[in-house]
């Protein structure tokens, strides 16, 4: 889906890898993280995250819903929200609210 959008997306395997990629690729416009990660979950990856780059917007996507999540990271700049499974509509529209 990204890539239909015109980005070239970067994987990682956990919330340990995403930090090194984000400390080895400056130019990264965007992050979507899960919440639940093998061995740092996706707050703990947040929050190391924005140590690294406090401008990086974040959209998180989990299964829980989005009251649930956002609430744990209200006031810490979360950039957005995506409820899981979601469609390309939905990813979208999270990717145009950031970027725009």
């Amino acid at each position: 889906m990204l890539k239909e959008l015109g980005f070239t997306p970067i994987t990682a395997n956990d919330g340990n890898e995403a930090i090194e990629i984000i400390k080895s690729t400056p130019d990264i416009a965007f992050v979507i993280m899960d919440l639940t990660m093998p061995h740092m979950d996706g707050e703990q990856c947040f929050r190391e995250l924005h140590i690294i780059n406090p401008s990086m917007k974040v959209i998180m996507s989990s299964g829980f819903n989005e009251q649930e999540v956002t609430q744990k990271f209200v006031g810490k700049g979360l950039a957005g929200f995506i409820e899981k499974p979601y469609k390309y509509s939905v990813l979208k529209e999270a990717i145009r609210k950031i970027t725009s």
